[in-house]
This record gives C-alpha cells, sequence and structure tokens, in this order.
C-alpha cells in the first residue's frame, strides 16, 4: 500500500542531517527535475524581488527565501518530519513505535513541488515552493512533473491511496488510486464538506494507514479496516470513499 500525502507550506526549522544529497533520495527517476528545480530555486533566492513574485511571498517572509538559499548546504531531516502542520499534527509519526515508523517510511510518500515524491525516510531540507508556483525561464510544475513522476506512481503495484490536495494530484494524476472526501453530518442528514479539518481526518487516516499490520489489497478491504478501526465510511462502487462525521466532531 502507498499513501499518497499533500506537503505542508510550512517546514520544521534546522535538521540533524547532512546536507542535501539528490542521488540519495528515493525514486531516482525524479533526480534531473530534482536537480533542475532546486538549482533553479537557490539561484533565484539570490534576487529577493524576483522570489517574491514567483513564490507568492511578502517581504516579511524572506526567511522562507532564505532556507531556499540554504538548499544544498542546510541541514536536513527526514521528510515525515519536516513537514508540519494540521495533517502532520494528527499523523504524529514522532510518536510511532520503531515498527510502526518502519512501516510509515515504507507506506507513506508526500507529494512535493520540488522533490516530486518524498519517502518517509527521505533526508531534505526546508525549502518554499508550491504547486502553484511558476519559475522564471522553467515550464510549468505541471509540465515538468507529470511526465517523470506519472509513470513513477502509474508503476506502483499496490494499491494507491491518494490524500493530496487538488493542485498536487494535478502534478501526476494516478489512475485507478482510492481518493478520500471528507463529509460531516448534522443532526437532520444533511451534509457539508469539511475545509480546515479536513487535513486532521486525513493525518488521522495516514496514521492508521501507516501502523496497521493488515495490507488492503482493494478499495473494498481499505473500506472494511477503516470501518473495524471505527470510521464511517462509505463506498460509492468505484475508487472514491467518503469519510462522514457528526457535525460536532469536524473541526476536532
Amino acid at each position: 500500500m502507498l499513501v499518497l500525502l499533500p506537503p505542508s507550506e510550512t517546514k520544521a526549522p534546522g535538521g540533524a542531517g547532512a546536507p542535501l544529497d539528490l542521488d540519495a533520495l528515493a525514486t531516482p527517476e525524479l533526480t534531473p527535475v530534482r536537480t533542475e528545480l532546486a538549482k533553479t530555486l537557490a539561484d533565484l533566492a539570490a534576487d529577493l524581488p524576483a522570489s517574491r513574485a514567483a513564490l507568492g511571498l511578502s517581504p516579511r517572509q524572506d526567511d522562507e527565501i532564505a532556507r531556499n538559499a540554504a538548499l544544498f548546504t542546510g541541514p536536513t531531516m527526514p521528510g515525515l518530519e519536516r513537514y508540519t502542520g494540521v495533517l502532520y499534527d494528527a499523523l504524529d509519526v514522532r510518536s510511532l513505535s520503531r515498527a510502526q515508523r518502519a512501516r510509515a517510511d515504507r507506506r507513506l510518500a508526500v507529494g512535493s513541488a520540488l522533490f516530486g515524491l518524498v519517502r518517509g525516510g527521505d533526508a531534505i531540507p526546508a525549502y518554499r515552493l508550491s504547486a502553484g508556483s511558476a519559475l522564471p525561464g522553467l515550464p510549468t510544475l505541471r509540465t515538468l512533473w507529470q511526465p517523470a513522476l506519472g509513470p513513477v506512481l502509474a508503476a506502483v503495484d499496490d494499491l494507491v491511496v491518494d490524500l493530496r490536495s487538488g493542485s498536487y494530484t494535478a502534478l501526476a494524476p494516478v489512475p485507478g488510486a482510492v481518493t478520500v472526501d471528507v463529509l460531516s453530518e448534522r443532526p437532520d442528514g444533511s451534509r457539508s464538506v469539511v475545509s480546515h479539518f479536513n487535513k486532521a481526518h486525513k493525518g488521522r487516516i495516514a496514521r492508521l494507514l501507516a501502523t496497521t499490520t493488515a495490507e488492503p489489497a482493494d478499495v473494498v478491504r481499505l473500506r472494511a479496516l477503516l470501518r473495524r478501526a471505527g470510521l464511517h465510511v462509505e463506498h460509492d462502487g468505484r475508487s472514491a470513499l467518503t469519510l462522514v462525521v457528526p457535525a460536532a466532531s469536524a473541526a476536532r
């Protein structure tokens, strides 16, 4: 099973690992695009106005540009520890046992605008680049990533659970991947899309899938696994699942 997670704009600072070694990252097929993007992003950091424009940042966020300037010299940490925010708080990889963390590193991967795919143990620096960013002199990120990342994901033999957000899914869609929508249900039975806390619920799903000893081979078995964990999950008969949460708990 491969579970694809969205990245976060916020990243944990620092790290104890050696500087970025692109050749040491998993999925070496992505190295050429990673190299082109990383070099472009690091060079762009020397021009603050151009970096702000390309990355959609304000002068108050120049520390994010400084991170890009140090892409090849700054410290690294494992990918699953680098990303922060609501989803990653719910995932809480630092609390996993050694065996659970090993499974998480095998099963979880983060869709990244800079690296394409970050496996749990990949040592990466802090950086700022979003799926919608446009770097001067380069094609769109979608144009760069689809030919490289698309075949990699299409070749995965295991069940793929795609929890990425729309902009990252667009970089390289995975035909047949299981997707999960989150809806809140009011006492009268009416439903609405969960927005912000959607990330927290997906983080909990990711933690469950990262730590279970089960290996669901298809969407039916995946739904059964989630239901055994106490989740109200509906299946549309294709590859989409819907997690239904009571309105009172949708914001938790």
